[in-house]
């Protein structure tokens, strides 16, 4: 279970990370940052797929008997987004936020629920009346940062995750996320600092770990990033972890090697 575990984690983070090498091997940017930040608050919680798939069969008869309960619907559209059923989630949450407009953690996990499907300017839209600047929502701040992150503007991004930490300081979730949003930017030095500070307070989560190793990795000490994808698991799961942080460091080397002659041929044309 353990192993599992580890594992859905390190591919919820891979596209965070591929969108990372692209940006500092190839110097581009674009909207394919869109599957990006490894974002936790835009995550459902970890769990393994079979729980989400009797939370399905537990809570989607009873959504149909009533659509109208809150926490029903609520936690049936979290486990239809985390099995991919995500166009279903946004039914079923915009139909109870109609419902309940003024309900705060029905239009957060709206908004999450709409930037998973790439609708990212409505997602910002709800996730403003999700919270109030005199009553403002750490996780709510966090997720729009992640939403400013997969739409390429990652400026605005560090500002939302620096505002959500001045509420909670040194929380590591929006930790996670402002190191990733400055290895987006192609700001490597901000970046290992902030993931570090993001495993020094959640030192077990493996997604903040792989994050920082890459990072460490992109800057030229592979020795060090290799040991920081080992820490602390068990040796088959350590060694599956390296192996997959030289393949992202090396598909990094194989996007630098490509950027010259794409440039080549665009200053030709």
């Amino acid at each position: 279970m353990r192993s599992t575990r580890y594992r859905s984690a390190r591919l919820l983070a891979s596209a965070a990370l591929v969108a990372i090498i692209a940006a500092t091997a190839a110097g581009c940017q674009t909207t394919q940052t869109a599957e990006t930040t490894g974002s936790l608050p835009l995550a459902p919680p970890d769990q393994p797929d079979g729980d989400w798939r009797r939370d399905i069969a537990i809570y989607g008869p009873q959504y149909s008997a009533d659509p109208s309960n809150v926490e029903v619907a609520l936690r049936y559209a979290q486990a239809l987004r985390a099995t991919g059923e995500r166009a279903q989630a946004v039914a079923v949450l915009e139909r109870i936020a109609l419902a309940n407009p003024h309900n705060k953690v029905v239009l957060g996990e709206y908004g999450r629920a709409l930037a998973s499907v790439g609708d990212y300017t409505q997602a910002l839209a709800v996730f403003d009346r999700a919270h109030s600047p005199d009553q403002p929502d750490w996780r709510i701040l966090s997720a729009e940062g992640a939403v400013l992150d997969q739409m390429g503007r990652h400026a605005e991004a560090q500002r939302y995750y620096l505002t959500a930490l001045k509420i909670v300081p040194n929380e590591p979730s929006v930790l996670s996320n402002l190191g990733l949003s400055y290895a987006l930017s192609k700001d490597l030095p901000d970046a290992e600092e902030t993931l570090r500070r993001a495993v020094a307070q959640h030192p077990t989560d493996p997604r903040v770990t792989q994050n920082l190793a890459l990072v460490v990795g992109l800057e030229g000490h592979f020795a060090e990033a290799e040991q920081i994808a080992r820490a602390d698991l068990p040796p088959d799961q350590a060694a599956a972890n390296v192996a997959y942080l030289r393949q992202l460091l090396a598909r990094r080397s194989d996007l630098q090697k490509a950027a010259p002659s794409q440039q080549a041929k665009a200053g030709s044309s």
